[in-house]
């Protein structure tokens, strides 16, 4: 019986139109074997991407590389280290486990104009809507009002953006090439080298099989599922506190202020987090709301069906896009080095505790990253120690900001999230107030 490698397999379905007995089934992302194959062989002959074998038959190639940095992940915080590593003048890989950059979108897409434009110019090729407006409504057992700060932005100011990320992510990497990276996309980081205790590189798989792949310094960027910084014997595990179990739909047909992004305090169907409605042009939204894992025994699915039917104006429309996501909403752990690596973004859990939002937290620290390692790796030094100058300096800065609004957060119950002075904070954090 045939053999399929679902780290080569990029889900096309070739091999499924040629099968004579339809022995092949693909499902989104899993393609199986039944007992029907009769061993024909079409299906090899079929893939594109050398993922289908007789009896696992195709030996997986072997090749080393070196590089000064090598990068696991090609979100924005992946993707700007690489850049401005490159930029530096550093050799740079950077990898991406999934076929495609950007997708799946994990995000509400939202971003501050302050915080983009210190790295692109607004590009309406990965701009759903610049909004100028924020509401936010809070929601009590017996009434809802719309909750207005005292002093609102300029409203011919652009307060920030609804990007299209599955565009977004790609661009970032895009300049990354550019600047000089190498990148390599459906290839997954399977582990460490070490040189003692220190990092070396990383043993990856991908469609040319497994490769040892050297650095002088190896950097996590992969996602609030980190598998890097684990393995390197940082201990990224959540609290249940400390996480937003996410639940959104892109939706078609939705009558919304295109402008306009839209906040929903409400306890009872997001406990512990909050709802949204973020606009992104021709009738569309992402809608989707967080909740505080472990405080509610709903599912955040059936809570985010809730909220749709709650509004008439959102239950006219359909979801065309369902994603979900856990969103750490605590500090980063007291390590995010070690010798010879580092770890940036949700991978690091550099993510606003009050707000959850992540990109621009996650780009800051891919810049401070490659400037700390281009500076370690002309002093010759990779050590924790060398590197833990990037800890220190996201402390100082960003760092601030989170350890702030976590303990706002943890400051008011969920409950008391109705408070004028909660609000004004969360209105702060979100740009919705000066």
């Amino acid at each position: 019986m045939i053999v399929v490698d679902p780290k080569r397999c990029a889900y096309c379905g070739s091999c499924v139109s040629v099968c004579p007995v339809g022995a092949l089934d693909l499902q989104e992302t899993r393609l199986t074997v039944s007992d029907a194959c009769i061993d024909c062989l079409l299906c090899v002959a079929a893939c594109p991407m050398g993922a289908i074998s007789a009896c696992g038959g195709r030996p997986a190639s072997l090749a080393k590389t070196h590089y000064d940095v090598i990068i696991v992940g090609a979100g924005p915080a992946g993707s700007v280290t690489a850049w401005e590593a490159a930029r530096l003048g550093l050799s740079v890989l950077l990898l991406e486990k999934r076929q495609e950059i950007g997708s799946p979108v994990r995000c509400a897409e939202g971003i501050t104009h302050s915080a983009l434009a210190s790295f692109l110019p607004p590009d309406p090729r990965w701009i759903s809507a610049t909004i100028r407006t924020a509401s936010i409504h809070v929601v009590e057992p017996t009434r809802e009002q719309e909750w207005v700060p005292a002093q609102e932005p300029a409203e011919d100011a652009a307060m920030g953006y609804v990007l299209e990320r599955r565009v977004f992510d790609r661009v970032l990497a895009e300049q990354a090439a550019a600047a000089g990276a190498r990148v390599m996309v459906k290839t997954a980081a399977e582990g460490l080298l070490r040189d003692g205790q220190r990092v070396v590189g990383v043993r990856v798989r991908g469609p040319s099989g497994a490769m040892d792949i050297t650095a002088r310094v190896t950097v996590g960027a992969d996602g609030v599922e980190s598998r890097v910084g684990t393995w390197a014997g940082i201990d990224t595990t959540l609290a249940q506190a400390d996480l937003m179990s996410c639940a959104q739909y892109l939706m078609a047909g939705v009558e919304t202020d295109p402008h306009t992004t839209v906040y929903y305090l409400d306890q009872e169907l997001a406990p512990g987090g909050y709802a949204w409605i973020f606009p992104k042009g021709d009738g569309r939204a992402n809608v989707g709301l967080g909740v505080q894992a472990g405080i509610t025994e709903k599912a955040p699915i059936e809570l985010l069906n809730r909220f749709v039917d709650k509004y008439p104006f959102l239950s006219r429309g359909s979801p065309v896009t369902l994603v979900s996501g856990g969103v750490p909403v605590g500090l980063p752990p007291a390590q995010i080095v070690a010798d010879g690596l580092l770890l940036v973004g949700d991978a690091a859990r550099q993510v606003d505790p009050l707000t959850g939002g992540g990109i621009a937290n996650g780009m800051e620290a891919g810049r401070l990253a490659a400037q700390v390692v281009a500076e370690a790796l002309d002093a010759g030094d990779t050590s924790a120690k060398a590197l833990g100058r990037y800890a220190e300096l996201w402390s100082a800065g960003r760092g601030k900001d989170m350890a702030r609004n976590l303990r706002l957060r943890r400051r008011f119950a969920p409950e008391q999230r109705t408070d004028e002075r909660f609000l004004r904070l969360f209105a702060l954090s979100i740009g919705a107030a000066k």
